[in-house]
């Protein structure tokens, strides 16, 4: 499937394009300075865009008023049409983030209820109680998502709810041609809902409606998902990924900690070889920060583990996903009344050193032959399982391997990673051969290790066993 094989890159547009935290009611085509980052994006290495919500609401796109138009803060249907078109013709997908737990108290349905309480015709869309109050005083209870009342959550047990989200998601696939969903709070959707949703995803991935890279047509669906057992959503019935929260908070925990135990504990426990290893086959949408949480360059107590930190999130299993703007760099702090400090404005990017080795990451990890074909060192950082090899407190050495396919031989990739500001030295008898250096200044080169690798301060090397 195609989002296996490629790097995606999260953008927050109310966030990005500058629009006012309040909907002020003025349409403006803020959307289409996604459109002037195709170039850009395209030279990154990024295979695909996820959208955070750009449907009409109040404040931060989660409290929706209609799931049909473009928030008029970001512009019109037709100025996010331009987007996507604009970025397939990169050859960059583009997945929108659906919101189908709740909706805010401005979503027409819900403004139906407040007018006529009980005699709306919408009053079971919501899970409502006459005999109590609301928090605002509406003269009936009703449920919000997790305590915050002006998230109105949704009943999707209710058949009228459940075809209106279908045709919902038909409307957004024949109207944008888009490629896939990020389900929001995917942890808390009906799993019954979800499996409509993937027959829906099914029928929409036998019909594409662009001319896609590689051919592959899927729709592809991507829950949040916090803690649990991630299979309970993804699986053959339901969901092709998740975020994986685990991982990310090892990632930045055991650079911080010094303890590279940790995310190597994590990476095995979810993809080693063991068999109570509980995530094998699975691809889970890795990342290092989000809309949600304080900035990657913020929580590094050393700003030059920023550098191994996306080295590993490259090289381990899982789809890597990069925030707008921390490929630069850029800080953000969680915390206080809101989290828009962690979605800030961007005129244009500003790409660093930082920059030119996430870009050189996803290249490598995306990389294709002439015929398109998935280059070995891609195919296994792909599709390999996980095995630790070496572990100490400040470096990490795995294998990343994939069995032969057909005429397709077995690949093996070593990722060797140095969290330390000092040079470090790795011992393995499978550091003993030759080796395709794919991480290479300079381009691929051949090396030969007799049982050990040197490592400088921070770095990472992906080696290819040939």
């Amino acid at each position: 499937m195609w989002a296996f094989e490629e790097t995606f890159y999260q953008i927050y547009p109310l966030g990005l394009c500058g629009a006012p935290h309040e909907n002020d009611g003025v349409r403006v085509p803020r959307i289409r300075r996604v459109a002037e980052w195709a170039d850009y994006l395209e030279g990154l290495g990024i295979g695909a865009v996820l959208l955070n919500p750009v449907f009409e609401s109040s404040v931060h796109g989660y409290d929706t008023r209609d799931l049909r138009h473009v928030d008029c803060r970001l512009g019109s249907d037709e100025d996010l049409a331009f987007v996507v078109e604009t970025l397939h013709a990169h050859g960059i997908r583009v997945v929108l983030d659906a919101v189908f737990n709740h909706v805010g108290r401005e979503f027409w349905a819900f403004r139906d209820l407040r007018e006529h309480g009980w005699d709306s015709r919408y009053r079971d869309w919501f899970f409502t109680n006459f005999d109590g109050d609301s928090a605002y005083g509406d003269g009936f209870w009703y449920e919000g998502w997790e305590g915050a009342y002006d998230l109105v959550k949704l009943n999707l047990r209710n058949p009228e709810v459940v075809e209106y989200l279908l045709e919902t998601v038909r409307a957004w696939r024949d109207t944008f041609a888009i490629d896939g969903l990020r389900l929001d709070v995917a942890y808390l959707l009906d799993h019954d809902f979800l499996r409509r949703l993937r027959a829906l995803a099914n029928e929409l991935s036998a019909a594409p409606v662009w001319d896609a890279p590689e051919g592959d047509g899927t729709f592809a669906l991507i829950g949040e998902m916090l803690h649990g057992d991630y299979r309970q959503i993804v699986n053959d019935e339901m969901l092709h990924s998740c975020t994986n929260y685990e991982c990310y908070k090892g990632l930045y925990s055991s650079f911080n900690s010094r303890n590279m135990f940790e995310i190597a504990h994590s990476l095995h426990r979810q993809f080693g070889g063991d068999p109570w290893c509980i995530y094998q086959g699975l691809h889970l949408l890795s990342f290092a920060d989000n809309h949600d949480v304080t900035r990657l360059a913020t929580i590094l107590s050393d700003p030059e583990c920023l550098h191994p930190a996306y080295g590993l999130l490259f090289g381990m299993p899982g789809i890597p996903c990069v925030y707008y703007g921390s490929e630069w760099g850029a800080t953000g702090q969680k915390g206080g009344s809101d989290d828009w400090p962690l979605r800030p404005a961007f005129e244009a990017p500003q790409p660093n050193g930082l920059t030119a080795w996430i870009r050189q990451l996803a290249h490598v990890r995306s990389g294709r032959d002439a015929d398109g074909a998935l280059r070995p060192a891609a195919r296994a950082l792909c599709y390999g399982g996980y095995r630790n090899v070496q572990i100490a407190s400040e470096q990490l050495l795995f294998e990343r391997a994939v069995d032969a396919c057909g005429s397709v031989p077995a690949v093996r990739v070593l990722v060797a990673v140095n969290a330390a500001a000092e040079p470090a030295t790795l011992y393995a008898g499978e550091l003993a051969g030759a080796f395709e250096d794919v991480l290479a200044q300079d381009g691929a080169e051949a090396v030969e290790l007799d049982g050990s690798l040197e490592l400088a301060p921070h770095e990472v090397r992906y080696l290819l066993a040939r």
